[in-house]
């Protein structure tokens, strides 16, 4: 999740050349209401600071207890790192390593079978 249009276009566009399907949401609210439909998602990548009724900490905190398989990474410039457990990606990060480190771990998270669809992000970043 990010709210900042060019920067979720980037890192979007950065995984899907690198074979990644990504959902992507504007506000930490969109991301979790994604997140109910029951849609297979391998891992979510979110800005701390989101606008809507949460921050992606939250969102964070709240996929961890729903969905506690669902790997959450924050990126952010603001973010305490000891306020969460999840990894915290400080702002701003390479673009190319941050993507193709989200793509091998959507891929480590997701669905092994030969069968299955490419790995699934819901994203992300910033």
């Amino acid at each position: 999740m990010e709210d900042d249009p060019l920067v979720r276009w980037a890192i979007t566009e950065a995984l899907r050349d690198l074979g990644v399907a990504v959902a992507e949401a504007a506000t930490a609210d969109e991301a979790w209401e994604y997140l109910n439909t029951g849609a297979e998602v391998d891992l979510v990548f979110t800005d701390y600071r989101m606008p809507g009724s949460m921050t992606g900490g939250q969102l964070a905190a709240r996929v961890n207890e729903k969905h506690p398989n669902l790997q959450v990474i924050i990126t952010s410039g603001y973010a305490d790192r000891d306020e969460h457990a999840t990894p915290i990606l400080t702002k701003p990060y390479e673009l190319l390593t941050t993507a193709a480190t989200l793509a091998h771990l959507a891929a480590r998270n997701g669905r092994t079978h030969n069968d299955a669809p490419e790995p699934k992000a819901c994203s992300s970043p910033g």
